[in-house]
């Protein structure tokens, strides 16, 4: 990797944190439907790999289309990013995602043909984010309508790992799928709010935050509010594989760790150091994975 792509990963899209998350993602999934059958509790080496790596290549083009809806934004107010300061340039990183779309239409062939409409309806949904349904203009007078429209893309994407369970495999859809996808858009929500809470002393011009639509106390309560919500999912989903005791205790670890983290913003958020901005960002990826750790790897360590 050359010095300027690992910088652009390094600021833009850290393989390793992100692979962490994406990792623990596609196996709880994998495992949420292989637990249910009669057969493995995965589909195999080769098909978990492949899940991760188009899973990951997936995220990777949600950040490309971020760059390209931002470009103009970027350049205004945040000209130290990579795009504008001309690290690399929109076309190369275009370049990448097409690369990245036929690398993951082999995957799916390769590993079952039946992955491929699925892959194409996740696509064809991106595609729509990008040209923001082809209402910007209300989209972006309507903040929150724009914020849930684009999270729909997270249980599109948990459908389509699962896939490479039941599809692949020949297995049933597995039961409780919903609530699971259900929890996907919730912990998505939790990490879309949770990198946008900002303190007052973090806020920039130009750049759209939820702590300055709704203020730091309601951003923070409205990002800890999600995250009980995707903990309470997460027990729904729960029941179908397991309902003991230590199942639940990373539902309670989420939620306690969302309220320790929102309770200084809503106390005084005002008043608090931008360094607890991190407190917030870092919070919403401990959340992330606890939920997706025990509702498939916990299950299977604990035999259950």
């Amino acid at each position: 990797m050359s010095s300027r792509w690992y910088t652009y990963q390094k600021e833009r899209f850290p393989l390793l944190k992100n692979g962490l998350l994406v990792g623990v993602f596609c196996i709880s999934i994998l495992l949420f439907s292989g637990l249910q059958s009669s057969g493995p509790a995965l589909p195999g080496t080769l098909p978990v790999l492949a899940a991760m790596f188009s899973t990951l290549l997936i995220f990777f083009q949600l950040r490309v289309a971020d760059e390209i809806k931002d470009y103009d934004a970027d350049a205004r107010y945040r000209p130290e990013r990579p795009v504008p300061r001309g690290l690399v340039t929109l076309r190369e990183l275009g370049a990448l995602a097409f690369v990245a779309a036929a690398v993951q239409f082999a995957i799916a062939v390769a590993t079952d043909v039946g992955l491929v409409p699925i892959l194409v309806f996740v696509w064809l949904y991106m595609w729509l984010m990008t040209r923001e349904f082809f209402v910007p203009d209300w989209l972006r007078r309507h903040p929150v309508a724009y914020m849930l429209s684009h999270m729909l893309v997270m249980p599109m994407i948990g459908l389509y790992v699962s896939a490479f369970d039941w599809r692949c495999l020949c297995n049933e859809l597995p039961a409780g799928l919903g609530w699971l996808l259900a929890m996907s858009f919730f912990t998505g929500l939790v990490l879309e709010i949770g990198r946008k809470v900002k303190t007052a002393s973090g806020e920039r011009d130009g750049v759209d935050t939820y702590s300055a639509l709704w203020g730091p106390a309601r951003s923070a309560a409205a990002w800890a509010g999600c995250a009980i919500v995707a903990a309470l999912l997460y027990l729904e989903a729960l029941s179908y594989i397991s309902i003991g005791l230590p199942g639940v205790l990373p539902a309670l670890a989420a939620s306690a760790i969302a309220t320790l983290a929102a309770i200084p913003f809503i106390a005084r958020g005002a008043e608090l150091r931008a360094s607890f901005e991190k407190a917030i960002e870092g919070a919403s990826g401990l959340v992330t994975l606890c939920l997706y750790a025990g509702l498939g790897p916990l299950q299977l360590l604990l035999g259950d």
